[in-house]
């Protein structure tokens, strides 16, 4: 249930899958309201590979030329400087992905997720709203209504996957609590017009701008670059300060202050609460039901972590729940996803936090840790998994290192290389996303052939590739790259890739055994 991003991500992938399913919102349509903007590397990688990567893009079109994060005093003095002026300075990351950062705002995301999980067949439902919900040896039985009409209907699932946000009905009805510190601040998110502010800001075209006024401070954001516009005032719930103290009148004045454009003509057009928490669920499963996205965690927006986290929870799930129900893996391997997923959050949440203070975020008084925080890049794609759907994983690695690193681990993102398939040009991170996908080098062909008649014994879908320097090869990588370095093996070696890219498994080089080996680590890896 939920069909915010997280949810229309989960119905995305579940559809990519081939598994029939329902999603229930009980709003009346998608987000109005431009928020939850950046998506990270990871989950511009997901869309590539789930068909919509190039569809997202246009949808973010208008703000594609958007970089870095300004502060200044107000708009028209010279009292400003870059935080960072861009994400990827000089194209570095194009090292490590085949695709590249995109600021979409939610209101223009969540249209291309609904649209296309509705080609795949997915059933949703918006203004209907879940009642109730029991669960039993077998399946869920939820009550579902339609907010218009009243009308109830009985809905028998296999599983539950509540996205329903911060303030889950379902993780209270199911009495799971939450770690972590709780609320940190609060802001006011103000949409507006005011078409004097794009000459203001000149060729500025930042993705946000934290004016620091003392008397009016916040954050500006850019939605159209012309004369739409996102103001994050700070709110103050704590001092007594109400909602219904944010007048037009006063947002529209503070907004001048703010931006030092004492007589701008501002049209305030809507309004929006939101809470900085840093909150993650004690657990992730309840027998057949699963927390995902702002349901299962809760944190600070600056890097914009919290909702690439929750597209994250959806695509690590989904795989898994397609495996059990397809028959080819146990249902202990739906045990890993909180073990995996978790984690993650409890690391990133705490990053996030320490990057608002860090930012000086209007609204949070919290002082920045002593030392610069971790690079974006590792808590986007850096993070690492230890579960019993992984082979090999070293439990004294950090789940988030302090830096990014490419080794092909287990438990890691598996490392993206370009390699020509019978005349297309790829990456290798397209190969994974319905099967398990075993890579070999020039000379593992003991590993490649026991593969074939693994996965044919043991009914398991499981593609494998050979990488070589000629057409011979299934796959050929750029001239000048090196596949078995990138990937921390030999020419004998192996690397055994999940579903959702992450290394489940690595052999370093050849095997007496190569059948028995495989079979063992599959039979390990998919709980079976």
């Amino acid at each position: 249930m939920g069909g915010s991003l997280v949810g229309l991500s989960a119905s995305l992938f579940l559809g990519r899958l081939g598994v029939g399913h329902l999603l229930v919102e009980k709003h009346a349509s998608t987000s109005t309201h431009p928020r939850g903007r950046g998506n990270n590397l990871r989950t511009m990688e997901l869309f590539r590979t789930a068909g919509v990567e190039s569809a997202v893009r246009e949808a973010a079109s208008v703000l594609a030329g958007n970089h870095g994060i300004l502060q200044a005093e107000s708009l028209t003095g010279m009292d400003h400087h870059w935080l960072f002026r861009e994400i990827d300075p000089g194209g570095a990351m194009s090292r490590f992905s085949p695709t590249g950062w995109c600021l979409c705002s939610q209101n223009d995301l969540e249209p291309v997720l609904l649209r296309t999980a509705q080609e795949l067949g997915g059933e949703l439902r918006f203004s209907t709203e879940l009642i109730s919900f029991e669960q039993d040896a077998e399946g869920v039985t939820a009550v579902v209504e339609h907010r218009e009409s009243g009308r109830t209907s009985v809905v028998r699932a296999d599983y539950l996957i509540a996205a329903d946000g911060p303030r889950s009905s379902v993780r209270r009805r199911l009495g799971i609590g939450q770690t972590g510190r709780g609320e940190l601040f609060h802001n006011v998110s103000i949409t507006f017009r005011a078409k004097r502010l794009a000459d203001v800001v000149g060729d500025r075209r930042f993705i946000a701008c934290y004016l620091t006024n003392p008397a009016a401070d916040g954050a500006l954001l850019p939605v159209d670059n012309v004369e739409q516009w996102v103001f994050h005032a700070p709110w103050h719930p704590e001092t007594g300060e109400t909602l219904e103290d944010f007048t037009d009148e006063r947002c529209a004045e503070h907004i001048r202050m703010a931006t030092g454009v004492r007589d701008m003509e501002v049209e305030i057009t809507g309004k929006a609460p939101w809470h900085a928490a840093e909150r993650v669920a004690e657990r992730y499963r309840d027998g057949r039901i699963f927390l995902a996205g702002d349901s299962a965690h809760e944190m600070s927006p600056t890097g914009a972590f919290g909702s690439n986290t929750g597209i994250q929870d959806a695509h690590n799930l989904v795989w898994k729940l397609a495996a059990v129900l397809a028959g080819w893996a146990g249902p202990g391997l739906l045990d890993t996803y909180g073990a995996e997923r978790q984690p993650v959050a409890v690391a990133t949440s705490a990053r996030a936090a320490a990057r608002s203070a860090e930012h000086s975020h209007p609204g949070y008084s919290a002082p920045p840790t002593t030392g610069r925080q971790s690079d974006v890049l590792a808590v986007a794609m850096g993070y690492r998994y230890a579960s019993d759907a992984i082979h090999g994983a070293d439990p004294a690695t950090p789940v988030v290192p302090d830096r990014f690193t490419a080794t092909g681990e287990p438990g890691s993102r598996a490392p993206h290389l370009w390699v020509d398939r019978d005349g297309t040009r790829m990456s290798t991170l397209d190969l994974y996303e319905r099967t398990c996908v075993l890579l070999t080098g020039p000379e593992g062909a003991a590993w490649h052939g026991a593969a074939l008649r693994v996965a044919d014994r043991l009914d398991i879908p499981l593609a494998a590739y050979r990488l070589g320097p000629d057409p011979t090869h299934d796959l050929t990588p750029d001239p000048g790259t090196d596949w078995t370095e990138l990937h921390g093996t030999t020419p004998q070696g192996a690397v055994l890739v999940r579903p959702d890219g992450f290394v489940a498994w690595r052999a370093r080089g050849a095997e007496r055994e190569p059948e028995r080996v495989l079979t063992d680590v599959l039979q390990s890896v998919l709980c079976r």
